[in-house]
């Protein structure tokens, strides 16, 4: 790679179950390089983006990915979106080289590795909120509506289903804890799917034998959703029906179509639809198609401009064991919040995750915003529901509830 150039490495899952994100996850970061190289680059060198396939995104699979990264393409940082199942296994050969790392894995585990040793792991940052925070902001906006009368509760029972990996089941479990304080009644401990398959139906039944008011999916595969909603549909209950992060892709829409109007999806980082969201959604839908899903491609995207400047600031980057120069990056990170289309990357400093809004902050100009959209048909724009002053629309009944 020429010298004048700084290669960035990204670890993306382009193949399996989560290929859908690793693709617009790809594409956040490439336009996030091609803008920041169309404006000068980081003090004048061109940034190169290196991308590698984490496709299960098992610790093997990711682990790898970091040391080919580190020891073959000599990356000055590594961003990307999320790599689940590798539970910080890679934040090892990171720390090592003591270069930068920023990501959206969206673990409660990511405050227990940095603040173990905030030394060794200065380098890495998570540029979202915990999964946690997906449990507890849903129960607060299911309050909130219920408070402030668009919608009122037939009961005040909630199910919940959790997928088997350990952040659908923080989020579920979450959700179950938090609901008593503020008045919802759980139907049972969260609802385990242990192994995904094709038919859901025997869950949706045994959730209507509990007559919920609002019922939560904690599992995020957009696939998976999306057969889950299906069958749904099929005989809907009367309920108030939360999906997680995966049904805002625009594949879930493209088959589920006007079905899908009335779900409500999550997400603790999606895209703000203020004018700079827009302008955002436009350049990155005329670049990657009408197809493509910018409420996740703008996730690395954020993050990549977000280094740019804290690099440039600290006098350019550093590679592999050149901590010195990374140290400085890390310091203006924390020191310095990035206004982007999702809002406000603001890090903790202890846990050196982005602080959310409203769930741990009440300004919104120093949190990241919990989005909660509602679709609509399926040639129409999700709407942006909550939290204010955010919010493009307002709450609308499903159409399958009754009452």
């Amino acid at each position: 790679m020429p010298a004048e150039t700084i290669p960035i490495g990204s670890m993306v899952p382009l193949t399996g179950s989560s290929a859908n994100d690793g693709r617009e996850f790809r594409n956040g970061l490439q336009l996030a390089v091609d803008e920041i190289n169309a404006d000068g680059g980081i003090l004048g060198r061109r940034l190169a983006p290196v991308f590698i396939d984490t496709g299960n995104q098992t610790a093997a699979e990711v682990v790898r990915a970091a040391r080919m990264l580190i020891s073959e393409h000599r990356v000055h940082a590594i961003v990307n979106g999320y790599n689940i199942g590798s539970q910080n296994s890679e934040y090892e050969p990171v720390a090592d080289a003591g270069i930068i790392y920023l990501h959206h894995n969206t673990l409660l585990q990511h405050h227990d590795t940095v603040a173990s040793d905030p030394e060794r792991y200065f380098g890495c940052f998570m540029s979202d909120p915990a999964e946690y925070w997906y449990g507890q902001g849903f129960i607060k906006f299911i309050s909130w509506l219920r408070h402030t009368g668009q919608w009122t509760p037939r009961n005040s029972r909630i199910g919940i289903i959790s997928g088997p990996k350990p952040y659908s089941i923080v989020i579920a479990n979450a959700m179950a804890t938090v609901s008593p304080q503020f008045g919802w009644e759980p139907v049972s401990a969260p609802h385990l799917v242990r192994k995904i398959g094709h038919d859901w139906r025997p869950v949706i039944e045994a959730m209507r034998a509990h007559d919920p008011a609002v019922l939560a999916v904690t599992h995020f595969h957009s696939g998976d959703l999306t057969r889950f909603h299906m069958q749904f549909m099929d005989a809907p209950i009367n309920c108030l029906l939360y999906l997680q992060y995966g049904a805002l892709h625009k594949s879930f829409s493209n088959i589920v179509g006007d079905r899908g109007r009335g779900v409500i999806v999550g997400t603790v980082i999606g895209l703000l639809r203020d004018e700079r969201g827009r302008r955002f959604a436009e350049r990155y839908r005329a670049r990657f198609g009408q197809d493509s899903t910018p409420e996740i491609g703008c996730q690395p995207y954020s993050s990549m401009k977000h280094y740019a400047i804290a690099a440039s600031l600290a006098g350019g980057g550093g590679g592999p064991g050149e901590a010195a120069a990374n140290r400085r990056i890390a310091r203006n990170l924390m020191e310095i919040p990035y206004r982007g289309v999702v809002g406000t990357i603001a890090y903790h400093p202890r846990w050196q995750a982005a602080i959310p809004y409203p769930d741990t902050t009440q300004d919104p100009s120093l949190g990241l915003p919990h989005l909660f959209y509602q679709l609509r048909g399926a040639d129409e724009t999700s709407a942006l529901v909550a939290p204010l002053p955010f919010a493009d629309s307002t709450f609308r009944r499903p159409p399958w509830m009754t009452a």
